[in-house]
């Protein structure tokens, strides 16, 4: 994708937020935005990575909203708290005439309280043409349609057990491994390459997490430390030593505040961890019923849910000041099956407007879940088959949202291929297979435009692939 097109893109995504009772001057700003883009286009990758990552902060500090909180359900809500975003020119009140202008063409809207449309309400259909012509007006299955390896990874010994791209960022790739290593990669200018290999943990790596600006990396591992990395240097700020010495399977940073991290052990320990001072704040630990595999916090930083070893998922309320959790609701996907991976999503797509939860299971089973109260209660919504039994298989949504029909999922599996699967459609969900890989996926992740897929084996390597 040109630099030109990755600005616009980041544009877009904020341009509901501009001036949102006048739908005309949103349209002729990404107009006149797209002209001036082309017409200064250049090729400077370091300045327009640069450029990028200042432009999306200042739009996130200027509208108070993440990426990930850009839905209909964030935006109305706003709007009935009372709170209003203008520019310079705009008239301080909104007549009910113009709060209906946010039902735009091709959608379908029902009048709720003091004119407003109520939560969920504006669902495209399928008569949105314009909109899905943005997209490019291919299917879903074409969309996902790789083929062909762009490269492969080998500098792992051992399982490669999760692969994830930073935020927001087109090239920039960490894995971690049973090796005890993990490696930061720069695959999006030039040769792909391996930028740092970070060493610190003296067993398995079983996880990480990016910070929300890419500068921090945490991982965890079957040493029973937490490591927190500078990315830039690929040096270790910190190490900090699991409170009840177990070994730590999963770890997650607070979407808001990266002084808050959420760890997972085999003792069945939820922990809050406050990586800048090394402590463990009182009430920030809970208690599940088997070792805690997997964690994800929804994009508000509210809500965290927890699935542990024998087929539970536990939600907490999540105290970002004290640090405290309260559990919420229990959900029993399968006793006995590992919940080996959670990723929760505002949106499945824009006509699934529905806080949803992907969950991978050790009994053969890819499910997807619908978040159904504020205690992050969870009801199934489908169920797919896939094979998954013994190892620690990851999946996550498709980053991108659009208005073509259909939400897609990809998948690792243990047949040594991924699968995406289209989760709107009622028969035959899987668009596309993968196969290039001879050893169980694992790990899977997309880069935020969807132009590279990474995945990982139980034999060490990483396969990029590109979209054709």
């Amino acid at each position: 994708m040109a630099w030109w097109q990755q600005v616009l893109a980041v544009d877009a995504k904020f341009n509901y937020h501009r001036a949102p009772v006048s739908p005309g001057f949103k349209t002729l700003y990404i107009r006149r935005r797209n002209q001036l883009l082309r017409d200064s286009a250049r090729e400077d990758g370091a300045a327009v990575r640069n450029y990028l990552k200042i432009r999306l902060a200042l739009l996130q500090q200027r509208y108070c909203v993440t990426l990930d909180q850009l839905s209909l359900k964030s935006r109305t809500t706003s709007l009935r708290s009372g709170s209003r975003l203008t520019i310079e020119g705009d008239s301080p009140h909104m007549s009910r005439s113009m709060s209906m202008a946010l039902a735009q063409p091709g959608s379908q809207s029902v009048e709720g309280p003091h004119g407003l449309p109520p939560v969920g309400s504006v669902i495209p259909t399928q008569r949105a043409e314009a909109s899905r012509a943005i997209v490019g007006g291919t299917s879903i299955g074409e969309n996902y349609a790789f083929s062909g390896m762009h490269h492969i990874f080998d500098q792992h010994k051992e399982s490669v057990t999760m692969v994830r791209f930073a935020h927001n960022d087109p090239g920039l790739l960490a894995c971690c491994s049973l090796d005890g290593t993990l490696s930061i990669c720069q695959v999006a200018d030039g040769e792909p390459r391996v930028l740092h290999t970070l060493r610190k943990h003296s067993a398995g790596v079983t996880g990480f997490d990016w910070s929300a600006t890419n500068d921090l990396l945490l991982s965890c591992g079957l040493d029973g430390n937490v490591c927190l990395w500078r990315v830039s240097l690929g040096e270790c700020l910190r190490s900090v030593t699991d409170q009840a010495g177990s070994l730590v399977l999963s770890c997650v940073f607070h979407p808001f505040n990266a002084n808050w991290v959420v760890l997972g052990n085999s003792r069945g320990m939820v922990q809050v961890l406050n990586m800048s001072t090394g402590h463990y704040p009182k009430g920030g630990t809970s208690k599940v019923a088997g070792q805690v595999t997997s964690l994800t916090f929804d994009s508000a930083g509210k809500t965290l849910w927890a699935g542990d070893d024998k087929g539970i998922i536990i939600s907490f309320l999540f105290d970002l000041g004290s640090g405290c959790l309260r559990k919420g609701k229990r959900c029993v996907v399968s006793e006995g099956a590992s919940i080996t991976s959670l990723s929760a999503r505002t949106w499945a797509s824009r006509e699934a407007p529905n806080p949803t939860l992907l969950v991978s299971a050790g009994c053969n089973a890819l499910l997807l879940y619908r978040v159904v109260d504020k205690e992050g209660g969870l009801r199934l919504r489908r169920k797919f088959t896939i094979p998954h039994k013994s190892e620690p298989v990851r999946s996550t949504f498709c980053p991108l949202m659009s208005f073509r029909q259909g939400a897609c999922v990809v998948s690792g599996c243990e047949d040594c291929s991924v699968w995406f699967l289209d989760v709107e459609r009622d028969t035959r969900p899987l668009i596309n297979r993968l196969q290039g890989h001879a050893a169980p996926v694992l790990g899977v992740t997309f880069n935020y435009d969807e132009s590279l897929l990474a995945t990982s084996d139980a034999s060490g390597l990483v396969i990029l692939w590109k979209r054709e």
